[in-house]
C-alpha cells in the first residue's frame, strides 16, 4: 500500500512538472504593426491586404466625402477608387490575396445611400447586385479564383449573406440570425465567414462555413460582452479575424489563430478592429487615434 502510494504521489508530481513545462513552452503570438494613412485624407479605414502587402479600404476625404482606395505596400503608390454609377460613395471592403487584382466593395447609387456592390479588376467596375429581388447589396470578400462574398436585404427588408460562384447566387442564413447575415470573407479553399444578429436588440455572433452554407460551426471570442463579436475575414489557414465589442461597449480587435484567440489594440488604441487577413500572417484594420478619435488605418504582421 506504502508503495502504491509512492508511486501515485510520482506519477502526479512528474504530471504537473509536464504540465507546467507545456504551459511554459508555448508560443506567445506577437504583433508588429505599422500605420496604413491614404495622403491627405482626413481618416483612413483599412478593410483588407493581400500577399503583397497591399491595402484596399476607403478614406474621408477634407470635405467628408467617402471613396475607395487602393495603396502599395510601401504606402507610396495610391489609386483612389470611385465607381462611375456613384452618387454618395464609394467604399472598398477587401481584395483577394494573390494576382490580377480584383477588388471588391460597395456604392451609393442615391442621395439616400442605397448600397449595391461592385467589383474591381483591370480599372472596370461591375456591379454585383445580389440576386433577383434584392433592394441593395455590398461586396465583402473575394479569393482568388473570383468567388465573392457580402449581403443583400430583400423585400421584405431581411438582409442575408451571399457568395456568387460562377454566375450564380448561393443564399447564406446563419443558423438563429435575426434580420440580418452578412458573408464577410471567403478563403481560397471557399470556407466563408459571417456574422449575424442573434437577438432583437442587434447583439452579433459569428460562424463559419466550409460547406456553401449547408452546415455552420459556431466562433466566439472569449470576454466579449452582450454586443457580442462579428467574424471579418478568414485566410488560408482558417485564421480568422474579429471585432468584438467589451462589456462596456468599446469595440476592439481580435484574431483567431491555431485554435487560440487573441485581443490586440493596434498602438495601446482606445479602440480597434481587424478586418482583413492575407496568407503572409498579416491583419489589417483600424484604429482609433487617442488624441482626436480619428480612425486610421494599420497592418499588423503576426507570429
Amino acid at each position: 500500500m506504502k508503495t502504491r502510494k509512492v508511486l501515485q504521489c510520482g506519477l502526479a508530481f512528474v504530471l504537473v512538472m509536464l504540465l507546467t513545462a507545456i504551459s511554459a513552452a508555448a508560443p506567445t503570438l506577437t504583433f508588429k504593426f505599422s500605420k496604413v494613412n491614404v495622403p491627405r485624407a482626413l481618416e483612413t479605414l483599412t478593410g483588407g491586404v493581400n500577399n503583397a502587402g497591399v491595402t484596399v479600404g476607403e478614406f474621408v476625404d477634407k470635405v467628408g466625402g467617402l471613396h475607395g482606395y487602393i495603396l502599395n505596400a510601401a504606402g507610396t503608390k495610391f489609386t483612389k477608387l470611385d465607381d462611375p454609377k456613384a452618387v454618395s460613395f464609394t467604399a472598398a471592403s477587401n481584395l483577394n490575396p494573390g494576382t490580377p487584382t480584383m477588388v471588391v466593395g460597395s456604392y451609393g447609387k442615391n442621395a439616400q445611400g442605397t448600397s449595391v456592390g461592385f467589383l474591381y479588376k483591370g480599372g472596370k467596375y461591375t456591379d454585383i447586385l445580389g440576386p433577383k429581388g434584392a433592394i441593395n447589396s455590398a461586396a465583402y470578400g473575394i479569393n482568388d479564383s473570383g468567388a465573392i462574398v457580402g449581403d443583400y436585404t430583400d423585400a421584405t427588408g431581411v438582409t442575408h449573406g451571399f457568395l456568387l460562384k460562377k454566375g450564380k447566387y448561393t443564399t447564406l442564413d446563419a443558423p438563429g440570425a435575426v434580420g440580418l447575415t452578412v458573408a464577410s470573407g471567403i478563403n481560397s479553399a471557399g470556407a466563408i465567414v459571417l456574422w449575424y444578429f442573434k437577438d432583437s436588440s442587434g447583439d452579433s455572433g459569428s460562424a463559419m462555413t466550409t460547406n456553401n452554407g449547408k452546415t455552420y460551426k459556431k466562433l466566439a471570442v472569449p470576454g466579449a460582452g452582450p454586443a457580442g463579436d462579428a467574424a471579418e475575414d478568414i485566410n488560408g489557414a482558417n485564421d480568422v479575424c474579429f471585432v468584438y465589442f467589451d462589456p462596456a461597449g468599446r469595440y476592439h480587435a481580435a484574431l483567431l489563430h491555431g485554435g487560440k484567440y487573441y485581443k490586440f489594440n493596434p498602438f495601446k488604441s482606445a479602440e480597434s478592429t481587424a478586418s482583413g487577413l492575407n496568407d503572409k500572417m498579416t491583419v489589417a484594420g483600424i484604429w482609433s487615434v487617442k488624441t482626436n478619435g480619428l480612425l486610421q488605418g494599420y497592418k499588423g504582421v503576426y507570429h
